[in-house]
């Protein structure tokens, strides 16, 4: 067990680029960490297994619900509307996000690596066209 002066108790989550992290989810609330953490799960997931070596040995069910324990802190976030144009579907589609830094308090301690891996993969919908770009602090 971790000593008390190594738990994590507080993450800070800057989203640089507009990030969504469900279709149709309103972008102008802040997103409960549950969400934030279940995202970045399945997108190092998904990564490793395709380009990777395998599936990673991860407590799906466990994590999802260890992190619903992660109370929201703070939050200053705007939503910010843009738009990609698809050559193929010879139109514009909707590709905007909120944006903004986000506080977390709790036991954040197991959930700090993937929020640091997420610093390279980005989380959420439409991050290969440069969406969900985050920036972790810890405290």
């Amino acid at each position: 067990m971790a000593s008390s002066a190594s738990v994590i108790r507080s993450v800070s989550i800057r989203f640089q680029t507009p990030t969504e992290l469900r279709k149709n989810q309103p972008t102008t609330e802040p997103p409960p960490f549950f969400a934030v953490i279940t995202r970045l799960r399945d997108r190092i997931s998904n990564l490793l297994t395709l380009y990777g070596c395998g599936k990673p040995n991860f407590d799906f069910a466990g994590l999802s619900e260890r992190a619903r324990s992660i109370t929201l802190a703070s939050a200053n976030i705007t939503h910010q509307s843009t738009t990609r144009y698809s050559g193929r579907h010879d139109g514009e589609h909707p590709i905007g996000g909120f944006l903004g830094t986000i506080e977390y308090a709790g036991d954040l301690t197991e959930f700090v690596p993937l929020l640091k891996a997420g610093e390279w993969t980005g989380v959420g919908r439409h991050t290969v066209w440069g969406n969900g770009q985050i920036e972790v602090w810890t405290r």
